[in-house]
């Protein structure tokens, strides 16, 4: 719906954003990981600790076919909305864009008037997707200036390539393919730009075929994952750099640059590396007309004995990291990495960005540690999706990383958790002792925050 001033949850800057008001409601998607008779939902869950219903799911809406497997989502627009040029600068912040990783459905859900009774409003079946995209298996959301961004891993065949598609602001119809030109990119994971510079870099994980059933050992092992960042001219939709950070490093995934639309560096974070099963965080920036990137953290796995570990890792005789997602608070002073492996989320100082420092960990679940909450005792999981809110205070995370690839590595399966992470604005943090949310059947993956967190909006302003 249009308005004649801008929704008071967009914001010029970070800076601005990081005054607003604390979030009430986080949104979350879940999946029914048989993906076959109960639908995935989107939850609402009560985050405000004045709230009677605290700590609690108090809304939901079940989507309308089974096996969607949400995975990612986000928001029809946000503070990119202010930016000089954006077409749209009377959109609000009012739905929710929430495809399905698996069945390339598009949900379009209504979070007004009241959030705890969110509805669906329209449905882009995957027919349409595919037939004015010509992708499928779609994954990352972002509101831009001029669209909805939309990722996708690849084709409707579930080969390469995989790419992006715009979606309209206002009628959410598909408008096409993104890329005009995408020179040597094939696979395809995330995507996030730097408004200031009119560039754009994307990240590979693999093709339908290489995760839809599982982690392939083989391919894992040949270094035929995803290894390199693709820089773009965001205007011109074309590509103009691929940077390979090396075939031993495998699944380059999450991308968090700076919120500061003057600077031109971000980072990213790399799962496993073949060399040693350490995971690792890589600095992307500018220099001149150039892109590099080099490793900035390197976190090492952890010795175990092969007979307490899954299959999958009894050859190694040790518990690698897993590095699967990574989040920047916006004043781009601290990143926390999240160790699902081991059960670990780590939150570095990166006020220098090229030379991080560990500041606070805390451990939850874990493959070996198991290490408890105080409301729920032994987790297993381990952090995951992370989410910090706009003030940089709280962070919430989830323990679920994808349906086929969860029982791998946690063999006796995900009980699904949300947990709430108290952070120091000078650095450490503690688990919040009160705040656990636990799923039975069901596995929660993505948080989105009412008004918008550290992920969800650009910002055209220093």
């Amino acid at each position: 719906m249009p308005f004649w001033s801008p929704d008071p949850t967009f914001y010029p800057s970070a800076r601005m954003a990081m005054q607003g008001p604390a979030e009430r409601y986080a949104f979350l998607a879940t999946l029914n990981p048989a993906l076959t008779g109960t639908p995935d939902a989107l939850c609402v869950v009560d985050v405000d600790p004045g709230s009677s219903g605290y700590s609690q799911v108090v809304g939901r809406v079940e989507m309308p076919n089974a096996g969607d497997e949400l995975h990612h989502f986000g928001w029809n627009a946000c503070s990119s909305a202010l930016c000089p040029y954006a077409p749209h600068p009377h959109v609000e912040r009012r739905y929710l864009v929430v495809p399905g990783l698996r069945s390339s459905r598009i949900h379009i859900i209504d979070t007004k008037p009241d959030p705890r009774q969110p509805k669906i409003v329209k449905v882009i079946e995957p027919e349409e997707v595919m037939d004015r995209a010509g992708y499928s298996r779609l994954h990352t959301v972002h509101c831009a200036p001029d669209g909805i961004y939309v990722g996708a891993l690849g084709s409707p065949q579930g080969e390469g390539p995989g790419g992006i598609l715009v979606l309209d602001h206002d009628s959410f119809n598909v408008l096409g393919r993104w890329e005009v030109d995408r020179g040597p990119q094939q696979l395809a994971y995330d995507f996030a730009w730097h408004l200031g510079h009119d560039t754009l870099i994307t990240s590979e994980w693999g093709t339908p075929k290489m995760v839809e059933a599982g982690l392939n050992p083989e391919l894992l092992l040949q270094g035929r994952y995803g290894h390199s960042l693709h820089i773009w001219d965001l205007r011109k939709r074309r590509h103009l750099q691929a940077l390979d950070l090396g075939a031993e490093q495998q699944m380059v995934l999450e991308l968090r640059p700076s919120h500061d639309p003057t600077k031109s560096y971000g980072f990213v974070g790399v799962v496993v590396s073949l060399k040693d099963l350490s995971a690792s965080v890589w600095l992307w920036d500018r220099t001149g007309e150039n892109w590099g990137v080099r490793k900035v953290i390197e976190i090492p796995a952890e010795p175990a004995n092969p007979d307490d570990l899954p299959p999958a890792l009894k050859p190694f005789k040790a518990v690698p990291p897993l590095v699967t997602d990574i989040e920047l608070s916006l004043d781009d002073k601290f990143l926390y990495v999240s160790c699902w492996g081991t059960g670990e989320l780590r939150q570095y100082d990166v006020s220098n960005p090229s030379s991080p420092r560990l500041a606070g960990s805390v451990r939850l679940g874990g493959i070996m540690t198991r290490s408890p909450h105080e409301k729920a005792g032994r987790l297993n999981g381990g952090p995951q999706m992370v989410e910090v809110s706009r003030d940089g205070r709280r962070v919430y995370l989830t323990n679920s990383l994808y349906a086929s690839w969860d029982p791998q590595f946690y063999p006796d399966g995900i009980q699904g958790w949300m947990v709430k992470i108290n952070a120091n604005p000078e650095g450490g943090i503690a688990v919040d002792p009160s705040f656990f949310v636990g799923f039975e059947g069901e596995r929660p993956h993505q948080v989105r925050l009412e008004g918008g967190d550290a992920s969800s909006d650009s910002y055209c302003y220093p």
